[in-house]
C-alpha cells in the first residue's frame, strides 16, 4: 500500500509517497516527492510510483536471467550434466520433505549419485528416485506445456507408490486446511484454462508468470495426492525454458511459503518474485 507521508522543515510542509517492502526480517522503505502541497491527480501519483517500483523489480529478474545466460553458456557439456545433477539433489530433497518425506539431503545424494538406497520406508525411496528423474527429463526436454504432461508427470512419480491415484485428476472432493478445492467436476475445466493462461502470457516476465501459474495450479489442486510437487515441477519448468535460474523452495522455509498461499494470488506472486530475487541475488552483481 502507498501512503503519504509529510516532513517538516521550519515552517515549509513537504509531501512524499512511500512504500513499505519487507526483505526477509527488514522492510525496506521506498518514497517519492510529490511537492508542497497534495496534488490533485494524487491517486494517478500512487498507480504511477507503484508502475515505477514493479518496473525496478523486472529489470532486477531480468538482470538475473541474463547473467545465468551468460554463466551456463561458458560451461562444459560434463560441467552442466553435473550441475543438473547437484539440482536434482537439492530440489528433490526440498521438494519431498516439504510433503513429508523421511530421506535426508544426503540419503538423496545416495540415491541419486551413487545408487545406494538407504533403510527408510520403500515409498521415500521410490519416489525419490522416480521424482529425480521426471525433474531430470523436464530440465533437459523443453516444450509447451499440455494437460498429457502434468499427467505423465504424476503417473511417473507416484505409479510405483500410490498406483490408484497416479496420473489421474481426482474424482473427489478434497480440502486442504481450511481450504475446500474446487469441485472435481471442474478440475479439468480449470486445468485446461490454466494451460490458456500460460500459453497467453508467454510475454509476461517468467518469474511472474511462474508464480502466478503455481498459484493457480495448488488453488485447483487437481490430483488426490502429490499436487505440491506437480506444481514446484511446473513452476520451474516456465522458469528454466524462459532462461531463467529454478527456484528451490527450501524445506526450511516452508512456513512464509505456506502462508503466501493464504494472502491470494496478488500476494503470492509478490512473496514469490522476493524470494526469487533473495536466492538468486548474486546473479545481480
Amino acid at each position: 500500500m502507498v501512503k503519504v507521508r509529510v516532513k517538516t522543515r521550519g515552517k515549509k510542509r513537504y509531501y512524499y509517497l512511500e512504500h513499505s517492502i519487507r526483505k526477509g526480517k527488514k522492510v525496506v522503505k521506498k518514497e517519492k516527492y510529490i511537492g508542497t502541497k497534495l496534488p490533485k491527480n494524487l491517486g494517478k501519483l500512487k498507480i504511477e510510483f507503484l508502475q515505477e517500483l514493479q518496473l525496478e523489480l523486472y529489470k532486477k529478474l531480468e538482470k538475473i536471467g541474463e547473467n545465468f545466460q551468460k554463466e551456463w553458456r561458458k560451461l562444459p557439456k560434463s560441467a552442466k550434466e553435473k550441475e543438473l545433477e547437484e539440482l536434482a539433489i537439492d530440489f528433490t530433497y526440498n521438494t519431498n520433505a516439504i510433503e513429508g518425506s523421511t530421506i535426508t539431503l544426503e540419503e538423496v545424494r545416495e540415491i541419486i549419485h551413487d545408487k545406494i538406497a538407504p533403510n527408510k520406508p520403500l515409498i521415500d525411496v521410490k519416489e525419490t528416485e522416480a521424482h529425480s528423474k521426471v525433474f531430470l527429463e523436464m530440465m533437459k526436454k523443453k516444450g509447451n506445456v499440455t494437460d498429457g504432461l502434468l499427467l505423465i508427470w504424476h503417473k511417473e512419480i507416484f505409479g510405483m507408490t500410490k498406483n490408484d491415484i497416479a496420473g489421474k485428476y481426482r474424482d473427489y472432493l478434497v480440502r486442504v486446511g481450511g481450504y475446500i478445492a474446487p469441485d472435481w467436476q471442474e478440475v479439468k475445466r480449470l486445468i485446461k484454462e490454466l494451460i490458456s493462461f500460460i500459453n497467453k502470457n508467454k510475454k509476461m516476465n517468467p518469474v511472474e508468470l511462474a508464480g502466478r501459474t503455481h498459484y493457480k495450479f495448488e488453488s485447483i489442486h487437481p490430483f488426490g495426492d502429490g499436487n505440491g510437487r506437480i506444481g514446484r515441477l511446473l513452476m520451474n519448468h516456465i522458469l528454466w525454458h524462459s532462461g531463467y535460474p529454478i527456484l528451490v523452495i527450501e524445506y526450511k522455509k516452508r512456513i512464509p511459503y505456506y502462508k503466501a498461499f493464504t494472502k491470494g494470488e496478488n500476494g503470492f506472486v509478490n512473496y514469490f518474485i522476493r524470494r526469487y530475487l533473495a536466492v538468486h541475488k548474486k546473479r545481480l552483481k
